[in-house]
Parts: C-alpha cells; structure tokens; sequence
C-alpha cells in the first residue's frame, strides 16, 4: 500500500468518483483536475484532508495543492482510481470542455496579455515617476517643476520616455509577437508585422486627429487609395492583424509543398496578413476600439458614472473569479491610447486592495488559529500587492461573508475614485503599490480611496464575522502530536543554507506565481540564475527529482527541515527539454554538490521564467530562517539564509 493511499481514497470520493474525473496531470506542487462535473467536488472537505495546503480552480482545471510530495501522492491516486493520468497539456485541452465559449476567449486574450504585463507595469511606473519630476509644482513658490530647476532631471525626464514610448506606442510588435508565438507560428514574422503597424514611414496615430483629411499621405495604387497612417499604441488593430498572419501561415504551409514551404509560406503569409491589415482589420480594429474606449469612458464621465464606478467596483472581484476580467486589460490600454489615462484601472487596484482586507478581518478573527492564518496572513499579503488568487480561493470564497465584504468596501471606493476622476497613467501593480502608477494630481485622492477599500472590509468583516461565530477569542488549539515519521528524523545541526546559483536573489513575496509569493507551500526565497547548475545548499538526502521533466528536485537535512527547488516557472510543460538531472531519490549530497543542468535559452525559447525558488516545505528542528534577499550572490559560497 502506497503512503498516501487511503488519502487518496478519499480524495477520489469526494471530486465526484472516477467517472467525474475526464482527465489528471500534475505539476511539482498540485494535482490538476478536469472534472465532468465541477460541482461535485466537495472543496471543504478536500481541504480539510492532511495533506492538502488548499484549493482553487483556474482555466477549466480543479487544483489541489499538495506540496512537494505530489509526485508520490499523484501515483498513489492513479492506483487507487485505476485512471491513467495525462500530460499538462492535455489536460489544458480536455479542461476547455468546462469553459464557456466566452471564457475561452478570455482565457486566450489573457494568453496573448500575460507575457506583456511586466512591461506594460514597468512603462506606468515610468509614466508616473516622468509626471512627478516634470507636472508637480513644488518649487519656485508653486510655479516649477523639477525638471526646470535641474538639468540633471530634465535630462533624466526626456531619457526616461526612450523606454515609455518604446513600452506604448510600439505597444502592436509586443501584442503580434505574443499571438504568433502562443499559437506556434513564425515570431519573427509577427515581429516584422508589428513593426509595420508603427513604422515611422506612417502618420502617427497620434497626430491622426490634429492632420486635415487632405494632408493624410496616401499609398495610391492608380486604382485606389489607402491612408498611410500608423496603430501606435492600438490595441483591436494589432490582436486583428496577429491572427490575420497566424491563419495565412496555417493555411500556406498546409498547401504548399515542403520543398519550396521554406520560400513560399513566410513571403506570401507577411506580404497578405500587412496588406490585409492596413486595407482591412487595421481601419476596422480602430474604429471597433475607439467605439469601445468611447462607451466605457462615456459610462466613467456620464452623469451616472458614479453609479457605473460602484457597479464595475462591486463586480470586479467575480470577474476576476470567472476570468472575464482579462477583457479590462485591452481597454485599459484602448483608453490609454485615446485619453492619455485610464479611469478604470484605478477601481481593479481598489477592488484588490478591498479583498486583501477583507482577508485581514479574517486574521483578526482567528487570531487563534495557526492553520488559517498559515493561508490567511500571505494571501492578504500577495493581495495587498496586486496578487489576489490566494485570498479569493483560498479565505475569502471559503468563508463566503468576507467575500461580499470585500465587493462592498470596493464599490464604495470605486464610485468615490470614478466622481472624483481619479486617473492612471497606465496599468500598474494591482494594490496598494499601485499608486504609483496615478497622475500626480490624484494621487491623494487614490489615497483615500484605498484607506476606504481598507477600513469598510475590515470593518464588515470583523462585524459579520462575529455574529456568525469566527470568534478571536476561541481558545488555541491544542499542539497536535507530531507525525510518527517525523520522530525518524536524525537530529544534527544546519546552521546555514548556501545560494544554490549565481544571480540576483529575490524575495519570494515577488515570485510571479501565486502559489509560490502567497506562502501556501513554505517561506522561501528566489534566484534569477547566471549560472546552469543547481547545487545543494546544504549536506542532505535528495528525496524528489520531479520524473519526466526533471525540473524541480527536494532536500532533506539532518535536522528535519526540507527544502524544494524549482527552476522557472511553468517549466514543466517543457517535458524535461532542456533539463539534465545529476541525482537522483535517495542520493546523499553536500553542500554544493549539483544537482540539475538546465539550459536558461530553452527556458526562455519556451517563453518562460529561468527564475529559481527554494521553498521550505517543512521546517524540522530549525525555529527561525532569516532570508537575505536583494543582492547579488555567488553559488555555493555567500549564505543567503540563517538558521
């Protein structure tokens, strides 16, 4: 009988038996579950079972988070159910048959957004920090800005915009790469169509409404004309002119003969997809989304528009829960290119930051509780950060009330923020962070707006909470005996834990994954590698090396704290390309010993994060770990953790 094996019994009974379970994969922390029917799956008693750190569901698939002895735990259900598991991504596939054909779309739009975000973050930060050196009058009695009482920041003001305009207004290269390479079409032809949608040949599309029809240049064919005019910074436009590309593509190498594809298939799939795009999607694109952009900043500046502010702020967070929020990305952007800011964005920072304390009323009440505020106090965290997945599927959608709390303290915000006109630069970070990110001028209204997300949910949170009986004053349970296993352990002394790579060490709370930043798995702490090799940070016994992708591996020291090692993010779906692994279960290793090779280039072919996390999954004898993060470290010789 395998260790997990009456666990995984019940965990069978209660997603709905094995007719209810179309397909099962996992990763190197959670079981991954597409389910016939979703509502069969008894979530709180799933979480309440030993070894599950919590729940969520994400694009179609019911997620169990077990840890890093999912890999022995996945083999033990696939024995008990009699069910043979499948690859990552055929359960992505199989989970579409859960999604509307609406999700999908936004499933997809969110595919084509993702890999944009930390750009786009990184162009509103400058936006924001150009407008306070260059808009804000604090010198000369109210009459100057920074930059005209300094060279120095003018020259900083005017360097800065090299990299918003190259962020912005070149924002159509980004948004065809990313279609090309997430449905496995030529990038380097998206690039070059991309780059034609914003070529300085055109007219600014900035400078569209400001030219008389009669001076707009035009491409004249004899036959007919066609305005020369350029999509910076258009959204529709770019995402119509992608798919344009990736269908030609599809459509010529499935005709044309493998001998000449090579010649045939790029020229003749770029030559249409730019013609299509600047005769065709690219005039309609524009006008579809400066409609768009039009309604929505019409509902924002309407004689409703507070009303329009608390509903949108009222409904964000189940948005959020359905995946149709990725829709606010292109309009936030749309609105951008058109207004020169966003009114929306402001109300998803609020609506984060209202969740995030809805969470924290959760703390107060179970103050006593060390399991949930094992869950509670990361996810409040991550989400006060712009991370909300933890706190929505892992307190506040568990207990209901904190929930609606939330929405509540978030339409409040919202209507005040959309009456007052409190404006973004660009999209920003998605919490309280994110007021750098709001022109100048209402940056004290953003202010009091995010003291309202925060004081409402907490308050109603800590009101509702004690009339449904999560009392703070419940007496702390008692220490429960520790696990038999455990009692094996050898004791010994770990004094330190050593950098397992050369790079810049990261603080876990900024590792872009939810699962990881919010703590459900362990504190830990994160390298961006220089180097190929993972190493032991420590002497131990290698317990996991994560079979067939050979991208994550688990320690054990003499003192009973375990550790996991993951390298990149969502590297499993590379199925072991590019990952060697140099131990395996069983082996005794020391400090510094290797343990992985890894190539950083397919990694980063494959679109992925190299990033490097090392979690503590079980503490053992150790009482505290101190984490040294924000520096540069060597492998195998700067300590980067204390014990």
């Amino acid at each position: 009988m395998g260790k997990f094996t009456d666990e995984c019994r019940q965990l069978l009974d209660l997603v709905g038996g094995k007719e209810n379970i179309a397909a099962v994969t996992h990763c190197v922390t959670r079981m991954r579950f597409v389910l016939a029917d979703p509502k069969l799956a008894d979530i709180e008693a799933i979480e309440a079972l030993p070894t599950t750190k919590g729940t969520f569901t994400q694009a179609g698939q019911f997620q169990v988070i077990i840890g890093n002895e999912v890999s022995t735990y996945y083999n033990d259900f696939v024995a008990v159910a009699g069910i043979e598991g499948v690859s990552k991504e055929a359960a992505k596939d199989a989970a579409k048959s859960n999604q509307t054909t609406l999700q999908r779309l936004m499933a997809n739009l969110a595919e084509i957004f993702s890999p944009l975000i930390p750009a786009i973050i990184t162009g509103g930060l400058i936006l924001g920090f150009r407008n306070i050196i260059g808009e804000v009058y604090m010198f000369g009695d109210g009459t100057q800005s920074l930059i005209q009482t300094s060279v120095l920041w003018n020259g900083i003001y005017n360097f800065l915009w090299l990299i918003g305009e190259a962020i912005f207004h070149f924002l159509p290269v980004s948004i065809v790469w990313s279609i090309t390479k997430k449905m496995g079409t030529s990038q380097a032809l998206g690039i070059v169509l991309g780059i034609t949608l914003v070529s300085p040949q055109l007219l600014n599309a900035y400078s569209v409404a400001s030219t008389a029809a009669a001076d707009i240049p035009k491409w004249d064919f004899g036959f007919a004309q066609v305005d020369m005019i350029g999509y910076q910074a258009q959204v529709l436009p770019a995402i119509l002119a992608g798919f344009v590309l990736v269908y030609l593509e599809r459509f010529f190498r499935k005709i044309c003969p493998a001998v000449v594809s090579m010649i045939v298939v790029p020229f003749c799939s770029l030559l249409l997809a730019v013609m299509v795009a600047h005769f065709i999607v690219g005039p309609i694109g524009w006008a579809i989304g400066t409609a768009v952009s039009d309604v929505v900043n019409a509902g924002l500046t309407s004689n409703v528009k507070s009303l329009f502010g608390a509903v949108f702020g009222f409904v964000y967070a189940p948005l959020v829960i359905t995946g149709l929020h990725h829709m606010s990305n292109a309009i936030d952007l749309q609105l951008i290119a058109d207004f020169g800011g966003t009114t929306l964005w402001p109300m998803i920072a609020l609506s984060n930051i209202a969740q995030g304390s809805a969470v924290l009323g959760m703390i107060f009440l179970q103050k006593h509780d060390e399991q949930a505020k094992e869950v509670s106090i990361p996810a409040c965290i991550s989400c006060y950060l712009g991370v909300t997945e933890p706190a929505l599927f892992g307190v506040n959608l568990k207990y209901g009330f904190p929930f609606l709390c939330g929405m509540i303290g978030s339409a409040i915000a919202g209507c005040i923020a959309v009456t007052t006109g409190v404006t973004a630069n660009a999209i920003g970070v998605g919490g309280l962070p994110g007021i750098l990110s709001i022109q100048p001028k209402f940056m004290v209204l953003f202010a009091i707006c995010a003291a309202i997300a925060i004081a409402v949910p907490l308050i109603l949170t800590l009101t509702v909470g004690k009339k449904k009986g999560v009392s703070s004053d419940a007496a702390p349970a008692e220490d429960s005996a520790a696990p038999a296993e455990q009692a094996e352990i050898p004791s010994g002394e770990v004094h330190e834990l050593k950098a397992y790579l050369t790079g810049k060490t990261v603080a876990i709370e900024d590792v872009p994954d939810a699962v990881f930043s919010s703590k459900t798995l362990g504190d830990g702490m994160a390298i961006d590698p220089e180097n190929e090799v993972l190493t032991a940070p420590a002497d131990g016994t290698v317990t996991i090396v994560m079979e067939g992708s050979n991208h994550a591996c688990g320690l054990r020291f003499a003192n009973g704290m375990e550790i996991l090692l993951h390298i990149g993010l969502d590297t499993v779906a590379m199925n072991g390309d590019g990952f060697e692994p140099l131990v395996k279960v069983g082996d005794i290793v020391k400090a510094g010993d290797p343990l992985i090779r890894f190539s950083q280039e397919k990694i980063k072919a494959a679109g992925h994060p190299a990033m490097t996390i090392m979690v503590v999954t079980e503490m053992g004898e150790a009482k505290d770990i101190s984490f040294l993060t924000g520096n540069q470290v060597d492998a195998n010789a700067s300590v980067i953790a204390n014990l």
